[in-house]
């Protein structure tokens, strides 16, 4: 197949595609070789850069979208929900979460020194974390970490995007209580 084929085929699934679409699924998609799929996604990431619609790579997949410098004028006609804000408290628990994943919450408080249960249900409400299983600890609580939402929120591909995570626990408490704290103004 062609690769001007290829592309149309590729712009028409991310098109109507409501979630990032991994590699694997276009290739499956198609009944492409991943490596042919790759080449031309990435193609189409370098191209649309300047285009008014955009191809990205995030949370692990690729996905079509507004240009980001076209935002103001977007918004000027989708007239969006008033933005969620995440408190100093909501993105110090986020920032561990998504450190320490899967993390308990017993382990949360540990490191941040209070309570932490409603703030984890504000991030679980706002689709940020989400329990993915049970420790095998005492009363086996729940493990959360990061969602698909976090890394599209914050314009992650995936969180071994991160930036490093310093050796000593007191040096991570400073990242834990300063981390994503550009985002919260």
């Amino acid at each position: 197949m062609e690769t001007a084929r290829i592309k149309s085929i590729l712009e028409s699934i991310l098109f109507v595609a409501r979630k990032p679409m991994p590699l694997d699924e276009l290739a499956a998609a198609t009944e492409l070789p991943s490596e042919a799929i790759f080449t031309v996604l990435e193609e189409i990431v370098a191209q649309s850069q300047n285009w008014g619609i955009t191809v990205v790579k995030v949370a692990g997949g690729y996905l079509m979208g507004t240009n980001p410098g076209n935002v103001d004028y977007v918004e000027k006609i989708l007239h969006p929900k008033e933005e969620t804000r995440l408190s100093p408290q909501a993105l110090e628990t986020l920032a561990i979460i998504a450190y320490k994943q899967p993390v308990t919450r017993l382990e949360i408080e540990r490191l941040r020194g209070v309570d932490s249960g409603w703030v984890i249900e504000s991030l679980a409400a706002k689709k940020l974390v989400r329990e993915v299983g049970r420790s095998e600890a005492v009363g086996r609580p729940y493990l959360y970490a990061t969602s698909e939402n976090f890394l599209r929120h914050f314009g992650i591909e995936n969180v071994n995007s991160l930036p490093p995570l310093p050796a000593s626990e007191t040096e991570q408490e400073t990242v834990f209580k300063s981390a994503l704290q550009e985002t919260a103004s």
